[in-house]
């Protein structure tokens, strides 16, 4: 169930970004294709980027060298993912790489934050809490 409740919310933060950025920012329909880029991005970044990359990047005493890794492979997989499918849905132009590159950033932002929430709620390492100051806020 923690799980469950953890691709609910990164699903939440992708479907937003999306929208808010392509909708609001770069003038395109709020339509299907964007929640099934947030549906796509949200299974891969949660399997590749949480599970497997965060993971595994670090021990769980090297929390700032996990979180960092895992985000930048985040960042990365985002883009590219919000750009292919985006290419696909709404023609490969200027903007489309535009809105992705927008789009992953924020959503790296977010998954900073993310990793938090994983780490203290899913994975439930605690190991190093007394070293990162804003674990417990």
């Amino acid at each position: 169930m923690k799980h469950v409740k953890a691709l609910i919310m990164k699903f939440v933060m992708s479907a937003v970004v999306l929208g808010t950025v392509f909708t609001g920012i770069y003038n395109y329909d709020f339509s299907d294709s964007i929640l099934i880029i947030g549906l796509v991005l949200t299974v891969l970044a949660y399997a590749l980027g949480d599970l497997l990359v965060y993971r595994n990047a670090a021990d769980d005493s090297d929390y700032k060298k996990r979180n960092i890794v895992a985000t930048i492979s985040d960042l990365i997989l985002s883009f590219l993912v919000i750009w292919i499918m985006g290419a696909s849905f709404f023609g490969n132009t200027i903007t489309v790489i535009q809105a992705s590159v927008v789009s992953a950033i924020v959503i790296a932002i977010g998954e900073w934050f993310f990793h938090k929430y994983l780490d203290k709620h899913v994975l439930n390492t605690d190991n190093y809490k007394h070293t990162d100051a804003t674990y417990n806020k």
